[in-house]
């Protein structure tokens, strides 16, 4: 049982912590308000609980189609690349301010990017098919092993966006100006890499 969880939380910080479009996009809302980048990451994490749960109904070997993930590929790589042009059009916004009140339903936005940009990535199809394999190699009890990962995930959404938020005074105009600019770079980059993958 403790083995289960501990192995389910590594997993899940394996699957949280890397540089990757969700993370940036948390990170970049954090330093505007802390809800903000907290939405982002709970829009991201029931989305890997909707890949859980076809896991656990033993459905999610039926999304490991070329069609399917192609579409995904495409679909993905053209929210990243919108998502990308947002951010770069709001670079200037001050720091801890906003345009106007942030209302509940700016909050619904902000999840749905974080859901919607999680669930058409087909790395993180790619990644749960993985998962549904380790588990089941290294015979860990499938409950036990999925509520510690998203243990971790839960951890580290709300955590790292509280520190992102925590040092924002720490940054200046400028250095907003330029960590939003190559926030969309990178975001646009992971877009193009997408899409192009299609092609080549």
């Amino acid at each position: 049982m403790i083995l289960s969880y501990t192995e389910g939380f590594l997993l899940g910080l394996g699957a949280a912590v890397p540089l990757g479009p969700i993370n940036i996009l948390i990170m970049n809302e954090a330093i505007k308000k802390y809800k903000n980048g907290v939405m982002i990451g709970l829009g991201a994490m029931s989305s890997d609980i909707m890949y859980l749960s076809l896991i656990v109904f033993g459905l999610i070997s039926y999304f490991n189609h070329p069609y399917i993930l192609n579409s995904l590929s495409l679909f993905g790589g053209a929210f990243l690349i919108y998502l990308a042009y947002a951010i770069f059009k709001n670079r200037d916004t001050k720091i801890g301010t906003s345009k106007g009140s942030v209302k509940d339903s700016s909050y619904i936005k902000l999840y749905a990017k974080g859901f919607v940009l999680t669930a058409i990535n087909p790395y993180t199809i790619g990644f749960w098919l993985s998962v549904s394999g380790y588990i089941a190699g290294k015979e860990l009890d499938p409950y036990i092993t999925l509520f510690g990962m998203l243990s971790s995930i839960l951890l580290w959404i709300t955590l790292m966006p509280y520190l992102v938020h925590r040092t924002k005074h720490k940054i200046s105009q400028s250095v907003s100006h330029w960590i939003s600019t190559a926030s969309a770079l990178i975001l646009f980059g992971f877009g193009v890499v997408m899409i192009g993958k299609l092609v080549l």
